[in-house]
């Protein structure tokens, strides 16, 4: 699987054009009629319980509006917070905060609620099975995404269509499914094979054969029990298909070694946060 890296130009740059988008072409007119040498002090407060997540993306915001801004973090990346917490102080000219304002709000709230996301599914699941993130992202923003679910106590599926194999029901429709795993073995060259079935029958026919994980996809918790026990001793097991927050426990409690959850990336709703001066 790729390795993620966040480096510091990475979260610089998409900082920039974040920035860019809110303020060309003329800035912020609106903040413009202020006293521009004003110094205040401003604070981020979460409104509701959440994980933090984001707080490098928001830091670099303000940085980036005005150099000599104070950001000074009070919870760190992947900690719980309560309503009305205090995450950070922002020291510097009230102009300069008030242009990074929403920017940085935006990335905060957003990494937030999927670490926040994540992590309910996470402590559901249990520590025997990991829950696992999926390619359902935001275009140009699966790093920043995939990221978010680490933080929230998540694990990274492959991050693209290089990381591994991943027969999935759209393949087998166009090919025979033993042939396409013997293709895939033959040119495997250290990647993962993951093979999906929908049934047991699937299952059975390709019990054996030398690929890494099998994935039950949209399987009813009784057969993906039956599923599980065939399979353990050959292969990882992985569960997907419309897993929530109700459902996640039971999926769990067959024994499956994974469970990946698209809602974690493409619907987890923004935290609420506010910035108080």
């Amino acid at each position: 699987m790729s390795q993620i890296k966040l480096s510091k130009k990475f979260i610089i740059d998409r900082v920039k054009i974040a920035l860019t988008e809110d303020l060309y072409p003329d800035g912020d007119i609106t903040t413009s009629l202020l006293n521009e040498n004003k110094i205040i002090t401003a604070k981020i407060i979460s409104n509701q319980k959440a994980i933090v997540a984001g707080l490098l993306f928001a830091k670099h915001t303000f940085s980036q509006v005005d150099d000599k801004i104070k950001f000074i973090i009070k919870k760190k990346d992947s900690s719980l917070v309560k309503k009305n917490s205090l995450i950070a102080i922002i020291k510097g000219k009230a102009s300069s905060i008030l242009i990074a304002e929403r920017v940085a709000l935006n990335f905060l709230s957003h990494i937030s609620g999927i670490a926040t996301k994540t992590n309910q599914f996470v402590k559901l699941a249990g520590k025997k099975c990991k829950i696992c993130c999926t390619r359902k992202t935001i275009p140009n923003y699966r790093v920043i995404q995939k990221y978010a679910v680490k933080l929230g106590g998540g694990t990274n599926h492959r991050f693209n269509l290089s990381d591994e194999f991943l027969i999935k029901d759209n393949h087998i429709a166009n090919s025979d499914l033993k042939e396409l795993i013997l293709q895939a073995l033959k040119y495997k060259q250290n990647k993962k094979i993951t093979v999906e079935v929908d049934n047991l029958k699937q299952l059975k026919k390709i019990i054996g054969l030398k690929f890494d994980t099998v994935l039950f996809d949209n399987m009813n918790v009784k057969n993906l029990r039956t599923g599980v026990k065939l399979a353990k001793k050959y292969y990882e097991t992985e569960a997907s298909g419309n897993v929530n927050l109700k459902s996640v426990k039971l999926i769990a409690a067959t024994g499956v070694n994974r469970i990946s959850v698209g809602s974690i990336t493409h619907s987890a709703p923004a935290i609420d946060y506010k910035l108080e001066i």
